[in-house]
């Protein structure tokens, strides 16, 4: 009786105690620093990892819990495998066709510049092993990204394929790694996902190219109002000034336009809604391109505004400025005067930094709060009061700080150089017309009318008039 029962027993204990899933097994050919991060990155999201090598014994350091075998042992191990070598290395994966039949195959290889073969790296892969299931993954990400978990900047894996199976399971591999998944469609995209690294700041070329414009044209501008004038009219030579005075006039003026640009198509957008009557109809082109780049116009304009503050900074320990105050305080004593205090002077110059100092903090945070890392900690309407709130402060803060830098120098003729106005005066019409054109948009009967349109109110909608009608 009691065998029996102790029979019984040890009988039960394997179905109370079922064994947990083995890990998936993935393959790796390719022991590089791009193959050691990827397969540090898949251990650590819960598969295990296989090495192919032509040198299995002496391949170097790889992560700890891995193997390392021959690639033809290695591909009869796994059913995905990732190709991290290059290209001029693919010989090899033809000579490993009968292994490779039916698997999926993963190249996440890259060229060195673009067009540098007839056809796209996969494609090529695809030709070398025609049994195989090729997709194109992971080749946008670096090391840093694969070895670090995924950033703000390297979250999206970009994948082709001509098999839907394939690469739904490089899709759920992904998943698993913490990346999000963007399919491009067939293998015919791959030459487009191979040129993303190669490209240099897409997002940024309009506004370096805006900021470089404006830079050279009002660096001409000051040099001729300032230096040619002064020699031409005073011979004076004041060249000097150009290192230092010059380039510290033109740094807010293209600060302060750039920051204008940020906010002018947001106003162009509304009145284009209230015109339409409705928030359903595309913007043109060139205002849906504009509004991408909005926040790579408001960092380059910070940019300029730092560099105004610290040109501001080194202001009196320049030679210049020390000499003129000597030459003034000597002049002063031989003539045995005394310079009495002008309150309006001390009142305008505290004003003037004063309002200076709150609009560039004000400016630093709008900057720090487009750092992806703190955008995704603060919910849709925290960031749209700071972007848009703050935004339109620091554009009143920044304007109204350059209106006191003029002061009464607008109605005086003297400073119309050859009867055209200062730099700085050219800068103030954008801002001046950006917060003038927002101010008409905050009146109550406009931003009503712009609030319904936004909420999905029509103006040709006769449901929705019918209805407005019957409450009315």
């Amino acid at each position: 009786m009691s065998k029996e029962v102790k029979s019984e027993s040890v009988s039960l204990c394997p179905v109370g105690k079922a064994a947990a899933p083995e890990p998936e097994l993935l393959c790796i050919f390719g022991t590089g620093d791009l193959g050691r991060s990827l397969g540090q990155r898949l251990l650590q999201s819960g598969y295990r990892v296989v090495y192919g090598s032509r040198r299995p014994h002496s391949c170097g350091p790889l992560p700890q819990g891995t193997q390392v075998m021959s690639h033809a042992a290695a591909a009869q191990s796994a059913s995905l495998v990732f190709v991290c070598v290059h290209r001029e290395h693919y010989d090899f994966l033809e000579t490993l066709a009968p292994q490779l039949k039916g698997k999926v195959l993963v190249d996440v290889s890259n060229n060195l510049k673009k067009n540098l073969y007839p056809e796209a790296n996969a494609e090529y892969l695809q030709r070398l092993v025609p049994g195989a299931h090729v997709v194109k993954a992971f080749n946008t990400l670096s090391a840093w990204a694969l070895q670090n978990g995924p950033s703000d900047a390297n979250r999206q894996v970009y994948l082709c394929g001509n098999s839907a199976e394939a690469k739904q399971g490089v899709a759920d591999t992904s998943t698993k790694m913490g990346f999000t998944v963007l399919d491009r469609g067939s293998l015919s995209a791959a030459r487009e996902l191979e040129d993303f690294p190669l490209q240099l700041f897409p997002e940024w070329r309009l506004p370096l190219r805006l900021a470089i414009g404006l830079t050279i044209f009002f660096f001409l501008y000051v040099v001729l109002t300032d230096v040619i004038y002064a020699y031409a009219k005073e011979k004076k030579d004041i060249s000097f000034r150009i290192m230092v005075s010059l380039a510290n006039k033109v740094f807010p003026i293209v600060s302060l336009i750039m920051l204008s640009l940020c906010y002018l198509p947001g106003v162009i957008a509304a009145f284009l809604q209230l015109y339409r009557g409705t928030k359903y109809k595309r913007f043109p082109d060139w205002l849906d391109r504009w509004m991408l780049c909005r926040k790579q116009l408001g960092l380059l304009a910070l940019g300029f505004a730092s560099l105004h503050v610290l040109y501001t900074l080194i202001i009196p320990i320049r030679y210049y400025v020390r000499y003129r105050l000597a030459a003034h305080t000597i002049s002063q004593i031989r003539e045995n005067k005394t310079s009495e205090f002008d309150t309006t002077m001390a009142w305008r110059t505290d004003s003037y930094y004063a309002v200076g100092i709150l609009g560039f903090a004000v400016y630093l945070l709008l900057g720090i709060t487009s750092l992806p890392s703190v955008s995704n900690a603060l919910s849709w309407r925290e960031f749209s009061f700071i972007q848009s709130k703050l935004g339109y402060l620091t554009l009143f803060l920044c304007t109204f700080h350059t209106y006191l830098y003029g002061w009464d120098k607008f109605l005086k003729p003297s400073y119309y150089k050859w009867y055209i106005p200062p730099a700085y005066m050219l800068s103030l019409v954008l801002p001046s017309v950006v917060l003038a054109v927002k101010l008409l948009l905050l009146l109550p009967c406009v931003d009503r009318s712009l609030t319904r349109i936004r909420q999905g109110w029509e103006r040709t909608d006769p449901e929705a008039d019918s209805k407005r009608s019957l409450l009315t």
